[in-house]
């Protein structure tokens, strides 16, 4: 095969009939992938997968919860390459599907089974449990955006206490259950 012709392959050329339809990584617009899902999942013969992640943040009026991208910009989506190409690289939110070159690599159909499994049926992972020894950050009130560690949790009233140097001592404290953030978590 000459450079030229090498250079002319289609994906359809770039994999055997047994592959052509199968799970392709997408890369969304910034922030735009539940927009991209939503559109490629009304789509006929387009299977969307869009992992997410919820968690608490701390702000001053108490924490609130983020739901993102477990894998920020990009999603996947399963469906025949030969006739849904097209359709599915200009839908609305996507920026383009994830190739190299002449190559447009799969993902196996075990990998994103076994992220399902591990997600739940809604495809979100929360991230909310926090245990002793857990360094957490607390969420409005008198004590906004100190750090403290966690040493007892209360899970019958949906509480903690938790350790904290205040006024050059460690302090002792109980608080609410919503009232800290596990630190670590978010952009």
């Amino acid at each position: 095969m000459s450079k030229t012709e090498t250079s002319a392959r289609t994906p359809a050329d770039a994999y055997p009939t047994s592959l052509q339809v199968a799970w392709f990584c997408l890369r969304s617009q910034p922030r735009h992938e539940h927009i991209a899902a939503r559109h490629l999942s009304q789509m006929e013969d387009v299977e969307v997968f869009n992992p997410r992640i919820q968690y608490a943040r701390p702000t001053r009026h108490g924490a609130i919860w983020m739901t993102e991208s477990l894998f920020p910009n990009y999603l996947f989506a399963r469906f025949n390459w030969q006739t849904g190409l097209n359709k599915v690289h200009y839908a609305p939110g996507i920026s383009g599907i994830v190739h190299f070159g002449n190559k447009w690599p799969t993902i196996p159909d075990a990998a994103i089974e076994e992220l399902k499994i591990s997600l739940g049926r809604k495809e979100i992972h929360i991230i909310s449990e926090v245990a002793p020894g857990d360094t957490v950050e607390i969420a409005g009130g008198t004590f906004h955006s100190l750090k403290a560690l966690v040493t007892q949790v209360v899970p019958g009233k949906d509480r903690v206490v938790v350790l904290m140097d205040f006024l050059g001592r460690q302090t002792s404290v109980e608080l609410g259950l919503n009232s800290v953030v596990k630190c670590g978590i978010g952009r």
